[in-house]
């Protein structure tokens, strides 16, 4: 914080106001997006810095904890997206059996189809639930929506893809596949 608020002092004393009358709440806010508090402390900084860079662009500063709130969410999504590509190394090299992946492949295909009939916004959170195991407020949070909204639309998407599933054909194999990843997999 230190550094932003003596960038702050330089040119915007406004923000350096901000800063320190809302900076308690903000860093809340950050600590229910991330788990590890030092994680928190870094994704306000960087929220703050953003923040400052466009502190001249924000007409109302009324507005401005919302707008900080949104950089927070938006920076930790993007944060989330870069680190589900590192690979994390472990003590031991995972054993791999060389098997026949034509039928995985066939699975996926069919997966891909289904999820490609869903509209962009159940498809992601359909993937961000079942696929990434995120839970409905960490789905949320990454997406800037209520629980409800991730909780109605999950709903509507598995019960869109049950629907295509019967279509096609293959209703017993991929509800079984659905109710292993947790999803519910048929209601009656």
């Amino acid at each position: 914080m230190e550094s932003v608020e003596r960038a702050g002092s330089c040119r915007a004393p406004d923000f350096e106001d901000f800063v320190r009358r809302r900076r308690s709440a903000l860093l809340r806010s950050a600590r229910r997006m991330v788990h590890d508090p030092m994680d928190a402390e870094d994704l306000l900084q960087m929220a703050l810095l953003s923040t400052y860079q466009y502190w001249d662009g924000i007409v109302d500063k009324s507005l401005a904890y919302g707008y900080v709130r949104r950089v927070m969410i938006n920076t930790r999504t993007a944060r989330w997206r870069a680190r589900r590509l590192e690979e994390i190394p472990t003590d031991q090299v995972p054993d791999s059996g060389v098997d026949d992946s034509s039928q995985s492949l066939g699975d996926r295909a069919v997966l891909m189809g289904l999820l490609a009939a869903l509209p962009a916004g159940q498809r992601t959170i359909v993937v961000l639930r079942i696929w990434e195991q995120m839970s409905v407020r960490e789905t949320a949070q990454a997406l800037g929506v209520s629980d409800g909204t991730v909780k109605s639309a999950m709903h509507r998407g598995l019960e869109r893809m049950r629907q295509e599933i019967e279509v096609r054909g293959g209703a017993d194999r991929f509800l079984a596949g659905l109710a292993d990843s947790g999803a519910p997999a048929s209601r009656g």
